[in-house]
């Protein structure tokens, strides 16, 4: 290891440093905008293609910004059409398990250790759901006392912003409201859970019977789906922290349905089954399911035929991909 020794470069000496390397710039002006805008550290994966592989980072002959930005807007759009399908699917599982676990075994259900598998950390879960009931009566309490001393305001219009206040959020309307059981019913209680913690806890379900019965909803295995979660997890985070899809490799990979035949790329490709194209194939699948009136893979076709074959081949999409079971658009 050595110590970190990389100065701190204004605008104008970042874009020098990039026309020194050999990147071509039509613009200065313009290329200092977007570079005022978009740090050249978010960019710089996207230029990791177009650059030799030397300790100087060298662009390739014919490297321009204006591709490189091409890319940087693409994995933009890439990721809200992925974070579109995620939130189906998150809406879908959420529903699924309520309606499976709720009339079977009540609507506190998620409060029940005996219904997880003895490994789960159940108090973990129920940690901060515990606290966020807290949170929301004494934030409610605060309101109140603030709407009660407002001398602006007759006893009728009070009463009205009280009333709005409580019913803000679901926590907030039933830490008011219900003095028991502890928790909010599981319904409301999985609407406020993250899609990491969702995926954790279906996973968690003491009784195989009742995760093959959700599974069955989208016509999976249970440890399919538990996995696809768990990968879908991994992607949401990027999404939502606008983090690079595009030429990605995947951390977490998927498990597939052994009729799922998902071809090897030939030679030194990248491989489907390493690339955000299994996450996308996946996310056809399951939104022809939970969607179709969607018609989100169709959407994602036209997004795909705009970009050059060579883009798509990083994002592990094999040639004939529209022809695949999954996708059937060609």
């Amino acid at each position: 290891m050595r110590p970190f020794d990389k100065p701190a470069l204004s605008v104008e000496q970042q874009l020098e440093l990039l026309k020194q390397r050999g990147l071509q710039v039509a613009n200065d002006e313009r290329a200092m905008r977007f570079l005022e805008v978009v740090t050249l550290f978010r960019l710089s994966p996207y230029m990791r293609p177009f650059q030799e592989t030397n300790p100087e980072h060298t662009f390739k002959p014919g490297s321009s910004l204006k591709a490189v930005v091409d890319i940087y807007r693409f994995d933009g759009s890439l990721r809200r059409i992925t974070m579109d399908a995620i939130e189906r699917v998150e809406v879908a599982i959420r529903a699924t398990i309520s309606n499976h676990m709720c009339p079977k075994y009540g609507p506190d259900w998620i409060a029940d250790a005996s219904i997880f598998s003895s490994s789960y950390s159940h108090s973990d879960l129920l940690r901060p759901l515990r606290d966020q009931l807290s949170k929301e009566r004494n934030k409610l309490g605060r309101e109140i006392d603030r709407i009660k001393k407002s001398s602006r305001a007759d006893q009728i219009q009070q009463q009205q912003r009280i009333e709005n206040r409580t019913r803000d959020n679901y926590f907030r309307f039933y830490g008011s409201t219900y003095s028991n059981p502890e928790l909010p019913p599981a319904w409301a209680v999985l609407e406020e859970l993250s899609l990491g913690t969702v995926s954790t806890l279906f996973n968690a379900i003491g009784k195989s019977v009742d995760k093959k019965a959700i599974a069955s909803r989208f016509n999976l295995p249970f440890e399919v789906l538990a996995s696809w979660l768990h990968t879908l997890t991994f992607i949401r985070n990027c999404c939502a922290h606008h983090s690079r899809l595009w030429n990605r490799e995947l951390s977490i990979r998927p498990s597939l349905p052994k009729e799922w035949v998902i071809q090897n790329a030939p030679g030194d490709r990248p491989q489907p089954k390493q690339r955000l194209f299994i996450v996308l194939t996946m996310l056809a699948y399951l939104t022809d399911l939970i969607s179709p009136d969607s018609h989100w893979k169709f959407h994602l076709a036209e997004m795909m035929d705009e970009r050059e074959p060579g883009y798509l081949r990083l994002m592990g999409f094999p040639d004939d991909w529209k022809r695949q079971p999954q996708w059937c658009l060609g």
